[in-house]
């Protein structure tokens, strides 16, 4: 089995811009793609797993999920030979949660806190969930991770600032807080043979 690091796409990997309409505006947050390198460099299995509530709620179609994820991918590929080992993401949502779309308005066991897209990975690609790391700017990153039995990492870049001015007072502890993803994989290659 493999450990891997599995990373957040908003906020940790490109810039928190919300919902991203239009492909030329998901921009990498600077030295991301340096940062991914070096895991690459160790050998390092690196998982995107991410939220996408978009199609749910109606605002763009599978595809233009599908079609960031590329962006994302070449920008990663042209700024540090950087790459993604797989990506995973969710694109449903409960109606009270706001899904509006009826083929992708419903409850899934993908949608983070849930662990369904870390199970699926690690079953996918042979994966050692227990030793490996969750990198997220939210609560419900650190959550999933915990919940899966991995490290999780908060990061102050995308919402990680205001996660940590109030909604951990009383919820979860991420295992570390980290400036910025280069400042996480720093850390966690520290970590990756404990």
């Amino acid at each position: 089995m493999k450990r891997a690091v599995f990373l957040d796409r908003d906020g940790v990997l490109n810039i928190e811009a919300g919902y991203i309409h239009q492909l030329e505006d998901l921009h990498l947050i600077p030295g991301i793609a340096e940062a991914v390198r070096r895991l690459n460099d160790q050998k390092i299995f690196c998982c995107l797993v991410s939220n996408q509530s978009g199609p749910a709620r109606g605002y763009y179609p599978v595809s233009h999920v599908e079609a960031l994820h590329t962006r994302l991918c070449q920008l990663l590929e042209n700024e540090a030979g950087a790459r993604l080992d797989a990506l995973y993401y969710c694109p449903y949502l409960s109606e009270a949660e706001g899904g509006k779309k009826p083929e992708f308005t419903r409850y899934t066991t993908w949608r983070k806190p849930n662990t369904g897209m870390l199970v699926a990975a690690a079953w996918e690609h042979d994966l050692d969930l227990p030793n490996s790391f969750m990198v997220g700017d939210k609560a419900t990153d650190v959550d999933m991770a915990h919940n899966a039995g991995c490290t999780g990492i908060l990061v102050q870049t995308g919402y990680g600032e205001s996660v940590l001015s109030g909604e951990y007072q009383h919820h979860t502890k991420p295992d570390f807080i980290a400036a910025n993803l280069a400042t996480a994989v720093e850390w966690i290659l520290q970590h990756f043979d404990d």
